[in-house]
């Protein structure tokens, strides 16, 4: 039987909460959605007791089902005021599941200056000293915590910069190998951090499988799921030999790829740093060119990634993570970049806004162009420690254009903007804008269509079509960010017609319950209009919907391509 969980951080309580009918089928994006617009004020500060930190699986976590092993964080946002939506990989989302948490709900602060480690059981949560744990980065806290149970405890913590609320802490997760997964943007280490929780930890011992309905309508369903997956060439092939970093080379080509904090679409030297080079240099030194975030992953997109005596150094190593530093922030070295993104792991800083910041910091002169030497040195030394100039860095990116009087600030309600150049892939540009929770690129991920051709083909270069494009792929993100699935299950789903009813039948299996593929794209809508009242009612309008205006004034190379979209045009997306 599923069940809540409510913590309540003042008096050190947990309530175990029988879940509303109204919740039943919800899940993931749409329930820690659903519980932050209804139980957070939006004017409520987000490091104040009325903030409150939302866990929950995916409707489809921890089930056999192929890639469904997600959890979504909720809470509202310290980086953008927004409320906040991220899911990561990892261990913490199945075990959750698999012991019939529905969500875990954390409101309220400690009176004293006390911090906690949470201890998640099937029985409900338990309140443990974690005074030994503070002033520890993140591998160090997973270590202490494996040596205290063994290496099945789910852990999911912050680093120092989450302790201390910089608005660029994440929450990082433990996953089956030991590695690092994250609840990156928005800030959601420092929620973490205020409620004095330094750690979470998880043990499903006594946990059965997650209940299924309808078992053998669940399995044709998965059958049908798992193949689509494998044979469309993006999940089936592309990610699994290159991982997600083959972008580097395609988005060079279309013109894309930012380069020196968005001065221009190419880069010289992207090979250097190309999925391509990065597989062939795992496989030459004996690293892992395949590697899943979580159990039952059969994408396995992720890698681990070794320096040339075969040591370990990251794992994850994702696009947006290897653009941010080796093209935007000029560094060339592909191991150089390599330990900057373990160190944003160790010390818990969301790793897409890590990287955008530090091309700010380029600019401005604080660290010299392609230096990753200093890069790690920095990270390490001063946002790791939370220094002085590591609080205005570890703030995020608008904290810095703000600090040294910056207007080439790329940010969209605060957040960095990702990997791909509005100016030259105009779809991903209205996503930028009008996402909910910041410039996001996963929140309508318009480079399936615009470069990859998933879904059909709109020129990325053209305004016409992009509107569309960007709203239909928002409200299907909602939905699938909901279901414990990765976001790659929507190359399949946008071009073999079997794999989105499949998705929908496990839903619909799992819940016993009717559910068609228009009530599923109709949840991703509600959500999604439920997330845009939340944020009015936080003071938000849509003149907040606008990237920046350097976008609008410098044309960027090779296309000379510029932000042209005018406000009516823009504020189309919320015509549904």
């Amino acid at each position: 039987m599923d069940k809540i969980f409510r913590v309540n951080m003042t008096d050190l309580t947990c309530k175990v909460e029988q879940v509303p009918a109204e919740y039943k089928t919800l899940g993931g994006r749409a329930l820690t959605s659903t519980i932050v617009a209804s139980e957070v004020p939006p004017m409520c500060h987000p490091l104040g007791p009325n903030n409150k930190l939302v866990f929950a699986p995916g409707q489809l976590s921890g089930t056999p089902a192929a890639n469904s092993g997600r959890m979504s964080a909720g809470a509202k946002s310290p980086l953008t005021g927004t409320i906040k939506e991220s899911n990561s990989g990892g261990t913490s989302a199945q075990q959750f599941a698999k012991m019939g948490i529905k969500a875990m709900i954390i409101e309220g602060m400690p009176k004293d200056d006390k911090w906690y480690r949470l201890h998640v059981t099937m029985d409900g949560v338990t309140f443990e000293d974690a005074s030994e744990l503070v002033g520890k980065q993140n591998f160090d806290v997973i270590d202490a915590m494996n040596a205290k149970y063994d290496e099945k405890i789910g852990v999911m913590t912050i680093g120092i910069p989450g302790e201390n609320r910089l608005a660029a802490a994440n929450i990082s997760v433990k996953d089956p190998d030991q590695k690092i997964r994250s609840h990156g943007r928005g800030g959601l280490g420092a929620v973490m951090g205020s409620k004095k929780i330094k750690c979470i930890t998880t043990d499903a011992t006594g946990a059965g499988k997650v209940e299924i309905v309808d078992a053998e309508k669940f399995r044709a369903a998965a059958k049908v799921f798992a193949k689509g997956m494998l044979d469309h060439p993006v999940t089936g092939e592309g990610l699994p030999i290159y991982g997600t970093n083959v972008l580097i080379n395609i988005l060079n080509e279309a013109g894309g790829l930012p380069t020196k904090n968005f001065k221009y679409g190419q880069c010289d030297h992207h090979d250097k740093v190309s999925g391509e080079t990065m597989h062939d240099t795992i496989a030459a030194r004996g690293g892992k060119t395949k590697h899943g975030c979580h159990a039952g992953c059969i994408i396995q997109c992720s890698q681990e990634y070794v320096d040339e005596a075969g040591v370990y150094i990251t794992s994850g190593f994702e696009y947006e993570t290897v653009w941010g530093l080796g093209i935007n922030c000029m560094i060339e070295n592909l191991d150089d970049c390599a330990r900057i993104d373990n160190a944003m792991d160790n010390i818990g800083i969301d790793s897409i806004e890590g990287a955008v910041l530090i091309a700010v910091a380029m600019e401005a002169g604080v660290i010299p162009w392609g230096d990753g030497k200093e890069t790690l040195r920095v990270m390490n030394e001063e946002i790791g420690k939370c220094t002085p100039i590591g609080r205005i860095l570890g703030n995020g990116t608008g904290s810095v254009g703000t600090a040294f009087g910056l207007t080439r600030v790329p940010v969209v309600k605060n957040q960095g903007i990702p990997a791909y150049d509005p100016r030259s892939v105009k779809g991903i540009g209205i996503t930028y804008a009008t996402s909910t929770q910041g410039a996001d690129h996963t929140a309508g991920y318009t480079i399936a269509t615009n470069i990859l051709k998933v879904g059909g083909f709109i020129d990325p270069l053209t305004k016409e079509g992009q509107v569309d494009l960007s709203r239909n792929l928002q409200i299907a993100t909602t939905a699938v960010d909901s279901t414990g699935m990765c976001i790659f299950v929507a190359f399949p789903a946008l071009d073999i017609p079997e794999v989105l009813p499949a998705l929908v039948d496990m839903i619909s299996a799992r819940f016993g319950v009717e559910m068609s593929v228009d009530d599923f794209v109709g949840m991703g809508s509600k959500i999604l209009k439920m997330e845009k009242a939340f944020n009015t009612a936080a003071g938000f309008s849509n003149e907040d919907d606008r990237l920046p205006e350097f976008f609008e004034l410098e044309p960027v190379a090779p296309h000379n391509a510029v932000w042209d979209f005018t406000p009516a045009e823009i504020d189309e997306v919320w015509n549904f």
